[in-house]
């Protein structure tokens, strides 16, 4: 399979020099919300309507691949995105701490079994991309990972092992596209206090939230090598600004629209004889009393 990423002014480069600071947490101009929440339902019809002739044919794949920083929107932007979409096309899947079974294994297994099966969409809400973030922050974190040995080069290591991931499965039919959803501090403080005041949202917010905003240069240098290093044709990264939600989601899915639109996607074509089978069904069907 041959997939170029869509272009976009959000697509990050595969190649050239990447300063994390220079990439928008805002649009230049904010859409109207309400505009912006019509746009996104007929954009998601489109995307319906994709996803059928992509569970049809049974060729090709889609993961799609949400990372940010807490109260960034993954969760929302997922729900808007897939909202109206048939729900027997595509499977999502949230990764938190490995288990002691995961830890098992190598950092790609417990996702590799994930992985969504030709004619459907996957979604990845937080990823094996956490092994280059999470840990390469709290680097103590390897200690419970049992490896043979640590060594100073893990971290490239892993971006190899991550190419060379998705390009196997971009050679294998399966689309990937990941998605960074670029929130601010600001705005994610005025998250977090919107969480604590508002009784319904309590369930969403931890002290350790708070603890991890401590770390913020250390995540958006990962952010920064992360996004550089593997963004890849057969695998591209999106940095979407995320401070305005309703243009969050639009982006997002207008991406995902124009991606599934440049494949080959068709609906199967029956063999002649199959055709002629048919016919004879119809009219015994049509000579029933």
């Amino acid at each position: 399979m041959k997939f170029n990423a869509i272009e976009n002014e959000y697509l990050i480069p595969s190649q050239g020099n990447l300063k994390i600071e220079s990439l928008p947490t805002l649009p230049e101009q904010v859409p109207d919300h309400k505009s912006a929440k019509k746009q996104l339902s007929k954009t998601v019809k489109k995307i319906d309507k994709l996803q059928r002739v992509l569970y049809a044919q049974n060729t090709y794949s889609l993961l799609l691949i949400f990372q940010a920083m807490d109260a960034a929107g993954k969760d929302s932007t997922i729900r808007a995105v897939t909202r109206g979409v048939n729900p027997a096309g595509f499977q999502v899947y949230s990764f938190k701490q490995p288990s002691k079974l995961e830890l098992d294994h190598d950092f790609l297994w417990r996702s590799a079994i994930a992985l969504p099966e030709r004619g459907r969409i996957g979604i990845f809400n937080r990823s094996y991309y956490e092994e280059v973030l999470v840990v390469r922050v709290h680097p103590e974190y390897l200690a419970g990972q049992m490896l043979p040995v640590i060594s100073e080069g893990i971290w490239s290591q892993r971006y190899q092992s991550i190419n060379d991931h998705e390009k196997h499965l971009a050679l294998n039919g399966t689309v990937v596209l990941k998605f960074w959803l670029n929130v601010s501090m600001a705005e994610q403080k005025n998250r977090f206090l919107s969480r604590i005041e508002d009784e319904s949202k309590n369930w969403k917010f931890s002290s350790g939230d708070v603890k991890e905003r401590g770390y913020w240069s250390e995540y958006m240098n990962a952010y920064q090598e992360m996004l550089k290093t593997t963004s890849k044709p057969w695998a591209p990264w999106y940095a979407i600004p995320a401070d305005n939600k309703p243009f969050m989601r639009l982006q997002v899915a207008r991406i995902i629209e124009q991606s599934l639109s440049s494949l080959d996607l068709s609906y199967p074509q029956l063999a002649a004889d199959e055709v002629a089978e048919l016919k004879a069904m119809r009219i015994q069907l049509e000579q029933e009393d």
